[in-house]
C-alpha cells in the first residue's frame, strides 16, 4: 500500500520496572514466551505491510532489539533499527528521525500493542478518506485477575480501564474531539462554537486510542517541525490536529463582506441563509466537504483537512502493555480467550506444555497455562492461569497462581506464588511466599530476623539493596518468608 511503518518500540520504561533492565527492554518483555513486539510485528506482515523503522529509545536497549529481530525475522521482514535518546516521547522520537521519512502516507504503531486488529485495515481507511491523520479506536479491555483462591472458586469482579473521551460525528468516520490522560479526571467541556460547527457529536468513553496512526506525511512533519515542545502523539500532536480541523470549519461562520461583481452585488441574506444550512447539517457524512463562498459570491465544494477514525470490531482483541497490571492482563488474555493470538496449538486441556517440559508425579497444569521449553516440575505442583518460561526448575509442593514466571528461574520446595511476576535468572529457594509482588535478578534465601515489623524488614532490605549495588553481589533475602504487594529488585 506504499506506506511507511514506523514502530515506536519504547525503551526502559520507568512504568514497567522492575520488569525492564537494560538486558530486557520494553521490547522484548514476553507475553506467552514471545518478546510483545513479535505480536506487532506478525501483524504487519499478515498485511503485507514489510518495510519498517523500529525506534528503540537507548543505544543499548536498541542493539538488543536489533540482535533480535535479525534473528527471528531473517529474510521475512525489511527492518532498520534505529536508536534516539531516552525519554524524548513519541513525537520527540518521530521528530529525531524524521529524515528516514519518506512516503507520502506514515503508519505509526506502538511496539507495544497486542492486537488482532489487522494494520491494512487502518491504512485503507486513511487513503479511502484521504485523511491527515487516522487513528485506531478498539473497544476498552477489563483489568484484573481472576480470584486465585482455591476456596473461593469465582472470579473477582473485572472492571474496564479508565480511557479516554473521544468525540465522533454521528457517522463514526471522523474524530471531532479528545481528551487524554489527566484532563479524564477533570470536567470535559466543549466549546458552544464547537458543537455548533460539527451539530451532533457522539461522545465515547468506552474505547480505547491503541496509538496506531497513519498521518499524512507532510502535515506530520510541518507539526512536528513547528512546534517543538510536542512531545507526544496522543497527548500533542493528534489533539493539535482535531482542533486544527475544527478552526478551519468554525471560519465559514466569519461572514465576508458584501463585494461587487460585476453589476450584481452578493446577497448577504442568501448567504447566511446557506451557511445556517451548511452548519446545520455539519454531522453528515460530508462534514469535512464544506461549502466556501468564492470571491465572486458563489458557492463551492471545499475539502478542509480531516481526521479520522477507524473503530474496531468488539470481536477484536486489542491491548497495549503499559505497565505491570497491563502485563499480566495480556498474558493472561493471550493464554486464555485470545489464545488464538499466541501462535501456539492448545491442547485438550486448553494448555501448552512443550514436549522437552517435565512433570513430577501427581502434578497438575490447568487450562490456560503454558509451560516452556526443557522446564522441570516436582511432585505435587498446581499451576493454574499462568506462564512458565523456559528452562525453569521448580522443586516439590509448589503452587503457582495468576503468575507470570520467566525464563531460567529456580523455585524451591514448598514456595507459593500469586499473581506475581518473576524475572528471569531469579532464584527462590525454600517455602518463599509472593502474592501481588514483583521479582528481578534477586536470591531469595536466607530469613531476615524474626523480630522485624514489616516497616523494619522494608527499610532492611533497602539497606542490603544498597550494599549489594556496592559490592555487585547477589541479592540475599528470606526464605520462609512472606511478601504481598512488593517490587523486589537489584538496584
Amino acid at each position: 500500500m506504499d506506506f511507511q511503518v514506523v514502530i515506536l518500540a519504547g525503551g526502559n520504561s520507568k512504568k514497567l520496572v522492575p520488569l525492564v533492565s537494560k538486558e530486557v527492554p520494553k521490547a522484548l518483555l514476553p507475553v506467552a514466551n514471545r518478546p510483545v513486539l513479535s505480536y506487532v510485528l506478525e501483524q504487519l506482515e499478515f498485511s503485507n505491510l514489510k518495510n519498517l523503522i523500529v525506534v528503540v529509545e537507548g543505544q543499548d536497549a536498541a542493539l538488543g532489539v536489533g540482535a533480535w529481530i535479525s534473528g527471528a525475522y531473517v529474510d521475512r521482514l525489511h527492518v532498520e533499527v534505529a536508536a534516539v535518546p531516552e525519554d524524548v516521547g513519541t513525537a520527540g522520537a518521530l521528530r529525531a528521525i524524521s529524515h528516514h521519512l519518506t512516503a507520502n502516507d506514515i503508519l505509526v504503531v506502538s511496539g507495544d500493542l497486542v492486537s488482532d486488529v489487522p494494520p491494512g485495515a487502518l491504512a485503507a481507511t486513511h487513503r479511502r478518506h484521504d485523511a491527515v491523520v487516522t487513528t485506531m479506536l478498539c473497544s476498552a479491555p477489563v483489568s484484573g485477575p481472576v480470584d486465585s483462591g482455591s476456596s473461593a472458586g469465582k472470579e473477582k469482579a473485572k472492571k474496564p480501564r479508565r480511557y479516554d473521551i473521544i468525540g465522533l460525528d454521528p457517522s463514526k468516520q471522523f474524530l471531532l474531539y479528545i481528551a487524554t490522560g489527566a484532563e479524564v479526571e477533570k470536567d470535559i467541556r466543549i466549546q458552544k462554537s464547537i458543537l455548533r460547527a460539527v451539530g451532533q457529536m457522539e461522545i465515547r468513553a468506552d474505547l480505547m486510542d491503541a496509538h496506531m496512526y497513519a498521518f499524512k506525511r507532510s502535515v506530520l512533519l510541518e507539526v512536528l517541525n513547528e512546534k517543538e515542545k510536542f512531545q507526544s502523539l496522543k497527548h500533542d500532536v493528534l489533539p493539535y490536529l482535531i482542533r486544527s480541523q475544527l478552526r478551519s470549519e468554525l471560519s465559514l461562520s466569519v461572514m465576508p463582506q458584501a463585494e461587487e461583481h460585476g453589476n450584481e452585488k452578493v446577497n448577504l441574506r442568501n448567504n447566511h441563509a446557506m451557511i445556517s444550512q451548511i452548519m446545520a447539517h455539519g454531522s453528515a457524512p460530508s462534514f469535512h466537504e464544506l461549502f466556501a463562498l468564492n470571491h465572486n459570491g458563489s458557492v463551492s465544494v471545499r475539502r478542509t483537512h480531516k481526521c479520522c477514525a477507524y473503530i474496531a470490531s468488539n470481536s477484536k482483541y486489542c491491548a497495549r502493555l503499559e505497565s505491570i497490571q497491563s502485563f499480566c492482563d495480556i498474558n493472561r488474555d493471550v493464554i486464555g480467550e485470545a489464545n488464538h493470538l499466541s501462535g501456539y496449538s492448545f491442547s485438550t486441556h486448553n494448555n501448552v506444555i512443550h514436549p522437552s517440559a517435565q512433570l513430577g508425579s501427581k502434578t497438575t497444569v490447568g487450562p490456560h497455562c503454558m509451560l516452556g521449553e526443557g522446564s522441570h516440575m516436582g511432585d505435587k505442583c498446581s499451576v493454574k492461569r499462568s506462564v512458565i518460561g523456559p528452562h525453569c526448575r521448580i522443586g516439590s509442593n509448589v503452587k503457582i497462581v495468576n503468575s507470570v514466571v520467566m525464563n531460567h528461574v529456580t523455585i524451591g520446595d514448598g514456595c507459593s506464588i500469586q499473581g506475581s511476576v518473576i524475572c528471569s535468572n531469579v532464584q527462590l529457594q525454600e517455602r518463599v511466599v509472593l502474592r501481588d509482588c514483583q521479582v528481578s535478578f534477586l536470591v531469595l534465601s536466607r530469613p531476615l530476623p524474626t523480630s522485624l515489623d514489616s516497616y523494619c524488614r522494608s527499610r532492611y532490605l533497602h539497606f542490603v539493596l544498597y550494599r549489594l549495588a556496592q559490592v555487585g553481589a547477589g541479592f540475599v533475602v528470606t526464605a520462609g518468608g512472606e511478601y504481598k504487594g512488593e517490587s523486589l529488585a537489584r538496584k
